[in-house]
């Protein structure tokens, strides 16, 4: 990458040559432009399993099938966009998943 020695600015391809967009400077000599990457792989891949993933925050709402105080909470679109948004609830004691509708 090439920069225009009069006022700074990156210098474009115009045709053969490379030239400047704002005061017009045109480049004499061939510029060429060379771009690199380098991906680094990794071998190890990380697997989650559910009982470590529980990630929602906890909320004091009454399980139907337990009797227990808290549950997990996470909301999700499921109609259109200008409707309420689902409201679901997984039991921290004994797993059950239940949704609320607002």
């Amino acid at each position: 990458m090439k920069f225009c020695p009069k006022c700074g600015s990156i210098l474009i391809q115009k045709k053969k040559r490379f030239a400047c967009p704002k005061c017009g400077y045109v480049s004499k000599d061939k510029i060429k432009l060379m771009s690199s990457e380098k991906i680094v792989s990794n071998s190890k891949i990380a697997v989650l399993h559910e009982k470590d993933s529980n990630v929602w925050p906890i909320v004091s709402v009454t399980c139907s099938k337990c009797g227990n105080d808290q549950a997990f909470f996470w909301t999700a679109q499921m109609r259109a966009a200008d409707e309420a948004e689902t409201r679901f609830f997984r039991c921290t004691k004994c797993k059950h998943t239940w949704r609320e509708y607002s």
